[in-house]
């Protein structure tokens, strides 16, 4: 199975250009960000091509979650997106409210044939394993973004209470980032920070247990995204406001992390 690394650009700096071209140089199969604006997208599509990059749009619903998703999913069918990653619904819905909107999701995933990943995020209805694993067995053909570094944030703790959850997470992850997250916040400093060494190995089991169950179900394929982000994910230094790391060097070093452990 092929690994295929997204360079995220959330964060980063310089022109569009530098970044896509930053991507390229770097030996990524392709960028993962949102939608850019009207204005940008003809320069997008242009660069994109160029620098034959593949794309991976995120969406985020708001108001109308269930219009919201619609109008995303129906815009980015012109980026001629490999998939589109979505933070979807909100934590403050009922369980009816989310259902609806699911099913409408899935219904407008097949009527216009983008696969989906919803991912799992503090703040929407995918917010803590337990949540997740309810709409994945009310929903048998749902796929995930598996991101459990909210999970950790969210419940403080490893999950090691919640093994069954995070099971049927991982079997139904069709796009996976690669970011690691501890017991009180989404992101450590630098994950190969030898005080964070237990984090990155229990993360590292997930997302190998998710890389055999994509080679399981037949996929020929498997994407990854590192995807650490800047302040305030990133923690900064007291009366600096400076990062404690580069987040593009944090990010790098996680690409080479996946790259051999999916060798």
């Amino acid at each position: 199975m092929e690994l295929r690394l997204f360079h995220a650009l959330w964060g980063m700096d310089g022109t569009l250009r530098e970044k896509l071209l930053r991507a390229s140089d770097n030996g990524y199969t392709g960028i993962e960000s949102p939608l850019p604006s009207v204005d940008e997208e003809n320069e997008f599509k242009e660069l994109i091509e160029e620098f034959e990059l593949q794309y991976i749009p995120q969406l985020l619903t708001s108001g109308n979650h269930q219009q919201s998703f619609a109008e995303l999913l129906d815009r980015s069918k012109s980026f001629r997106p490999l998939l589109v990653n979505v933070h979807s619904a909100s934590d403050y819905m009922s369980e009816a409210e989310q259902d609806n909107y699911f099913e409408f999701a899935l219904n407008e995933e097949r009527r216009q044939g983008i696969p989906v990943a919803h991912e799992t995020h503090r703040g929407r209805a995918m917010f803590t394993p337990h949540a997740t694993a309810r709409l994945l067995r009310r929903f048998p053909e749902l796929k995930i973004t598996a991101d459990f570094s909210h999970f950790t944030c969210v419940c403080e703790s490893m999950l090691h209470d919640q093994e069954e959850d995070v099971s049927l997470a991982i079997s139904r992850s069709l796009h996976l980032h690669c970011r690691v997250g501890y017991a009180e916040g989404p992101q450590v400093p630098h994950p190969g920070a030898p005080e964070y060494a237990e984090e990155l190995a229990r993360f590292e089991q997930w997302w190998m247990r998710i890389w055999e169950q994509r080679k399981a179900d037949g996929a020929a394929y498997a994407t990854v995204t590192p995807e650490f982000g800047p302040p305030g994910y990133m923690p900064r230094l007291p009366f600096t406001n400076e990062p404690v790391a580069d987040l593009f060097e944090v990010n790098q070093w996680m690409a080479n992390r996946v790259r051999t452990i999916f060798k």
